[in-house]
Parts: C-alpha cells; sequence; structure tokens
C-alpha cells in the first residue's frame, strides 16, 4: 500500500510518500538535483514500490521548494534540516523501526553522507555519488580524461576529429578543465562526515558514468582510506553508462543493492 504524507520542516510543508512494509528496517530515499520523489520517468517510484514488495517500508520526500514542498530550495548542501525532518516523520509513522538506511542519488547521495548523522540514520546505500564540481556543460575531468584517452587511441576517434563531427571548442575546454586546480573539498567534506558518522556504507556506480568515474577517483585518495578500509564498507560496479540506472537491467540490480542493505541493516541489529 502507497500512502500520501507531509510533514513539517523550518515552518513549511514537505510532500512525501510512505510505501508499506511489514518489516522493521526502512529505506529513506533522497533524489539528486530538483529531481521530484518520484525520480526521472518515474524511477524512484519504481523503485520503492520493489523494495516495499520485499517487505521493506520506504519513505521518499520532496526537499524545500521542490514539487510538492513548499519553501526555498536551499540545494543538496543545504537538505540536511530536510532529510532529519523526513526521517523523524518516517520514526513517527513506524515507531517500531529498528533501522533506517538512507538511500541517495547524485547530490541526493552526498547531502546523505553529509548529514546522516544529524538525521540518526543508521547506515548509507548511495548511488553515483557527486563528489567533484565540474564546469557547466562538461563532465567532470576525471570522465573528460578517460574519454580522451578511448577516443585518442580508436581508430573512429580520430575520424570523427578529422572529419569536422568533434566539437573543437568544447574539445578545448575539456583539456583546459584537465590543467585546473582540483578543488578537493566537498570530497574531503564527505570523507570526514563518513569517517566521523562510521554509519555501514554501500556505495553502487554505473561504471560508464561521468559522475561515477569522477567518485572512483576521489575514492582512491587519502582522505578516504580509513572509510574504505573498514569491514561494514562495500563497493559495487554495474556496467551501465545510465546515471539513473535506467538501461537494460540496472533497475532491478539497483533494487538488489538497496534490498541487501536493508537486509545487513537487520542482521546487524
Amino acid at each position: 500500500m502507497r500512502t500520501l504524507t507531509s510533514f513539517p520542516c523550518a515552518g513549511v510543508a514537505l510532500g512525501a510518500t510512505y510505501d508499506h512494509g511489514e518489516r522493521t528496517a526502512g529505506l529513506l530515499m533522497v533524489t539528486g538535483g530538483t529531481e521530484l520523489r518520484a525520480g526521472a520517468h518515474s524511477g524512484m517510484a519504481r523503485l520503492a514500490a520493489v523494495v516495499a514488495g520485499a517487505g521493506f517500508p520506504v519513505f521518499r520526500f520532496d526537499r524545500r521548494g521542490v514539487g510538492d514542498s513548499d519553501g526555498v530550495d536551499g540545494g543538496f548542501r543545504g537538505s540536511g534540516p530536510d532529510i532529519a525532518a523526513a526521517a523523524a516523520r518516517f520514526r513517527a509513522l513506524r515507531p517500531d523501526l529498528r533501522g533506517l538506511v538512507g538511500f541517495g542519488l547524485c547530490d541526493g547521495a552526498t547531502a546523505l553522507a553529509l548529514d546522516h548523522a544529524s538525521a540518526r540514520i543508521d547506515a548509507l546505500a548511495l548511488a553515483n555519488p557527486w563528489l567533484v564540481e565540474a564546469e557547466a556543460d562538461l563532465p567532470p575531468p576525471a570522465a573528460v580524461a578517460r574519454r580522451y584517452r578511448q577516443r585518442l587511441c580508436s581508430v573512429d576517434g580520430w575520424r570523427r576529429v578529422l572529419t569536422g563531427k568533434v566539437d573543437i571548442a568544447k574539445l578545448l575546454r575539456g583539456v583546459r578543465s584537465l590543467t585546473r586546480p582540483r578543488d578537493a573539498h566537498l570530497a574531503a567534506a564527505v570523507a570526514a562526515s563518513l569517517e566521523r558518522g562510521r554509519a555501514p556504507l554501500s556505495v553502487i556506480l554505473a561504471a560508464r558514468d561521468a559522475t561515477a568515474i569522477a567518485f572512483e577517483q576521489e575514492w582512491k585518495r587519502p582522505c578516504f582510506a580509513r572509510v574504505r578500509a573498514r569491514p561494514d564498507t562495500r563497493l559495487v560496479r554495474v556496467d551501465s553508462c545510465s546515471h539513473s540506472f535506467a538501461s537494460g537491467g540496472d533497475h532491478r540490480r539497483l533494487a538488489a543493492f538497496c534490498i541487501d542493505a536493508l537486509e545487513r541493516e537487520v542482521a546487524r541489529r
């Protein structure tokens, strides 16, 4: 069963959807960007239905200024109060919950990583987390570098350049982006928050997605060393280029990933 509801946050009302389930671990979903809680092409709504079908309750919401929610959108960096209020509402609906897993996509995953401790979220399941700010209209530098390597090693790539099928201006912007100093502030803040919170962490990456490629480069850096080394940290890669896991069997893999994170939380209790 699916129920529409609302809850207060900073003096305004936020819209939400609750998918019922009888088990005592629940999934709190946070979408990326200004995406509605239904997700791109209703992907998050379908994911919630599958997870609830496995017996786990699911709570989705629109942050302030998005969709059915009042107020001003503060972006993912300002969504900590929204996540905390949503978690509190979820727990009020299900006071018997013994574990709450936060699932987020893109900068929704980043927001959860930054604010999970204050929202009392017990475990994290993050999809294609956003760690690198990119120049407008360009992928993150790590994705640009990988794309250029692939093109320069292929006959077709050179053919496209020589026949004018490549936007030279955009190509030059991409090359310049590789030489700029990297701003590591966001990645370092996420690493520090994950280390402080010590919530069990599961990450799923669409291996050919630009955001996921950028995440993998940051993940290897020393600031994540202690998080990587924890026995309750796991990284799952899916051979896909779909940022929202909308290609082929991606949706089934994403649902299995979320259900596994919930099962791990049940076992941990």
